[in-house]
């Protein structure tokens, strides 16, 4: 047996090494000996060893002390009381000489190889048992950031030690049953990254929400990146589509959302950090442009990669150099672990009325009970069993009274916050980022917390009645009808990634015009015909864009990706915005576009907007996003499907305007369809195939308009049915005539999701395909596969 070593750099370690210097420490010496020909850059560090931590505590009888500790907490002593006691043991007296002088030896060393003095360093905890596949210590442990000199580094590892110990510490062990003397401490010191002076943040090889694995997720916000892991600020979030970063020619970033950033953290003069407000000038700008959000992805794929899991990484920026860096890594431990065949769902069974507060969703559940409203993590006992947590950030302290929840509500924090991880991981529901959550939900009050609900997630007022459904996806039956789905909200679309969908069949534009556009494009054209309030409001809201125009495409396009990347390399079928005017008079600067019309139903919709003098340049706008994303960013599963189109010229009008716009039909893949919703599309279905290429019936507006029935008409409800034999007779008409021309034809709507037996008539019809909500698919999905036995034997 060698000697005893007390220190290691990261160059003589890697993954074997976890039981030695702790899964943090091990991750870190892996990237620097086996990713550094990727140029993966991991700043140089040293990790002081488990052997050390054990020569620590024999030396001082620790372990017999730590043990007794133990052994009265588990006869009833309370948490804090022991977690003070033995973290005052590991303070009283300074490290032990041979430990110490090695600490010092490896620092100078680190000094010397960057050529600096006494050079700031990151002092971190690394426990052995940290970072596995099947648990997650991250943040149990202390960190100390912006660590100069001898003594300073010193005083850092001694309180490095005594956090093995802390309150949440030992809760997170006594839940996840280790034994506390078998977990080791090492010490990672490594040198600061300079993100102080720009941004700093984490990265996700997956979508931490839905465990979506085709993406990469990053978060991004000013200064070091504590004020991220904490939750203390609403950072920026990055999404980039893994397979379009297989081509260099392609543009994989998916989505850009710019968080308000109000704080960041800064070293502070007189040592270590201090946290402070961002300038108003950096809250609305990019941490990172395109170019560093590519690098940073294509790091992550490697490294997740190289490991075989999916991983959480975190970054930083160096303000004076301007490089990137990756100073931790960990596999991800939540979305990994759960079961991909099983799919759970909640929702609410009540209308709910106009919610309290709202933010960002974190996790797909439900929870209710009594609002707690914290300012500071209490003891244990006086925080009730099933209450709802509210308070402005979380960090590690409040991990004890989190697993006591049944929901948590934060003021402030992203999806990517200390607040969203653990709950994710203890399977609580959280809202995020409400800003005002302290300031409405008064103690006490019972409240209804919905995460599903799509990306916002809501309290309600009061105990709201709700269902959970579990379903075993690998259950559902194989169907020759193509069984899709219709999806409006870009945000949800990873949501529903496990179900064996065939696709999208209606992606309505509608929803992303509406919830993230927010202006009429046409105003963004002619802002000269606004009045100065709304003028006001819309140049707030496309403040940084030259081109207003640009801002359209830009929010446009990402959501478009969004849902497109959620089935690649499935077909996703976008309908063109289909609002009637009534409805577009009702986005910002939208009045004086729109005319006043008797009938808007049957008005200036559709198609016919689209060439007309009054909306082509909008059309426009929707033709360049559409391009960028299947030409740019690469998602060319995409299929353009033009509504409510009345005539054969009005066809020939439209594809001429896209044409002109770069989007021709069948030039690089680019299929059109066409809806089928009135009765010309049945009666002329030949000559709309020879200009289209496929049919989707919308069958609300087809029954409108077969049996002469406004469709909101409460006085005609009863006649309204899509079983109705004219409307039957149309969707089989239309399926004969658009397979003898050789194309497919489906449909789109709610009814197949309540009537089985209207179901059965489409597949006896011989639909190729049933596009519905995603949470009606199992149902119809078994309802298809039962239509079509059904066929098969005559029944």
């Amino acid at each position: 047996m060698g000697p005893t070593r007390r220190v290691v750099p990261f160059t003589e370690l890697g993954r074997t090494d976890v039981g030695r210097v702790g899964g943090k420490n091990a991750s870190l010496g892996e990237m620097t000996n086996r990713l550094g020909a990727a140029g993966i850059r991991v700043p140089p560090g040293f990790a002081t060893t488990a052997e050390a931590y054990e020569e620590l505590l024999a030396g001082r009888g620790l372990r017999d002390v730590v043990g007794e500790q133990i052994g009265r907490l588990h006869r009833g002593a309370p948490l804090d009381e022991v977690g003070a006691a033995i973290r005052s043991l590991f303070l009283a007296q300074p490290l032990p000489a041979p430990l110490r002088d090695a600490i010092l030896t490896a620092y100078e060393r680190l000094a010397e190889e960057s050529g600096r003095e006494a050079p700031e360093v990151a002092v971190r905890s690394s426990a052995t048992a940290e970072d596995l596949p099947e648990a997650s210590f991250a943040g149990q442990q202390e960190t100390y950031l912006n660590v100069r000199g001898t003594d300073a580094l010193l005083e850092a590892c001694g309180r490095c030690y005594a956090s093995l110990f802390t309150d949440r510490a030992i809760d997170y062990r006594e839940r996840m049953n280790f034994d506390h003397l078998a977990v080791a401490l090492s010490i990672g010191v490594q040198l600061m990254v300079r993100s102080d002076l720009a941004g700093a943040g984490v990265a996700f090889t997956l979508d931490p929400e839905s465990g979506f694995p085709e993406v990469i997720v990053v978060s991004a916000a000013w200064g070091l990146g504590e004020t991220v892991v904490s939750g203390q600020v609403d950072p920026d979030e990055y999404t980039v589509f893994k397979p379009s970063m297989k081509d260099p020619a392609l543009d994989p970033v998916l989505d850009v959302r710019i968080g308000s950033k109000r704080l960041k953290t800064v070293y502070a003069d007189t040592g270590l950090t201090r946290t402070v407000d961002t300038p108003d000038a950096e809250r609305t700008q990019r941490v990172l442009d395109d170019t560093e959000i590519r690098e940073l992805a294509a790091w992550s794929v490697a490294i997740e990669d190289h490991y075989g899991c999916p991983m959480d990484l975190e970054w930083a920026k160096d303000g004076l150099t301007g490089e990137l860096w990756i100073v931790q890594a960990r596999p991800e431990t939540v979305q990994s672990r759960r079961r991909s065949t099983t799919l759970r769902r909640c929702r609410l069974t009540v209308v709910p009325g106009e919610s309290l507060v709202e933010g960002i969703a974190v996790g797909e559940a439900i929870g209710q009970g009594p609002v707690v409203a914290l300012d500071a993590p209490l003891d244990l006992d006086r925080f009730p069993q099933g209450g709802v947590l509210v308070t402005r950030v979380t960090d590690p302290d409040w991990e004890p009274v989190m697993k006591r929840a049944s929901a948590i509500v934060t003021d402030h924090g992203g999806r990517t916050s200390h607040a969203a991880i653990v709950s994710r991981e203890l399977g609580v529901p959280a809202v995020v980022g409400t800003g005002n959550g302290t300031q409405v939900l008064q103690d006490g009050r019972l409240v209804t917390v919905s995460c599903a609900e799509g990306e916002r997630g809501r309290v309600h007022d009061g105990l709201l009645a709700y269902e959970e459904v579990q379903t075993d996806l690998a259950e559902l039956p194989a169907t020759r009808t193509r069984v899709m789905l219709n999806l409006a909200d870009p945000s949800a679309a990873f949501r529903w990634w496990r179900l064996p969908a065939d696709g999208v069949g209606l992606a309505r534009l509608e929803f992303i015009v509406a919830h993230q556009v927010k202006v009429h494009p046409m105003a963004l054209i002619h802002p000269e015909r606004l009045d100065p309030h709304d003028r006001h409001v819309m140049d707030r809201l496309t403040e940084g864009y030259l081109d207003r125009g640009q801002y359209f495409v830009e929010r446009l396009a990402h959501g478009i990706a969004r849902i497109a990347a959620s089935r690649w390399p499935t077909p996703v079928v976008v309908r063109t915005s289909d609002f009637k005017t009534n409805e577009y008079a009702k986005l910002l600067g939208g009045r004086p576009f729109e005319p006043d019309e008797a009938n808007p139903m049957i008005g200036w919709r559709g198609a016919s907007r689209y060439y007309s003098d009054g909306y082509r340049e909008g059309f426009a706008l929707e033709c360049r996003a559409l391009r960028r994303v299947r030409e740019e960013m690469g998602l060319t599963n995409v299929v353009v499907m033009i509504p409510f189109c009345r005539t054969l010229a009005e066809a020939d009008q439209v594809l001429a305007v896209m044409a002109d716009e770069g989007l021709v039909r069948g030039q690089n893949g680019l299929r059109v369809y066409v809806m089928a919703e009135i009765p010309a599309n049945i009666i002329l279905a030949q000559e709309f195939a020879e200009r289209f290429d496929g049919f989707s019936i919308g069958s609300n507006d087809l029954t409108q308009l077969t049996l002469g029935v406004d469709r909101d008409s409460e006085a005609l409800a009863h006649v309204f049915d899509e079983r109705d034999p004219a409307v039957v007779r149309s969707i089989q008409t239309l399926a004969a005539r658009a397979h003898a021309a050789g194309r497919p034809a489906g449909l789109c709507g709610q009814r197949p999701s309540d009537d089985p037996a209207f179901t059965a008539i489409l597949v006896a019809a011989g639909l190729d395909s049933i596009s519905v909500a995603p949470d009606s698919f199992a149902a119809v999905k078994s309802h298809v596969a039962r239509a079509e036995a059904a066929l098969e034997t005559g029944a």
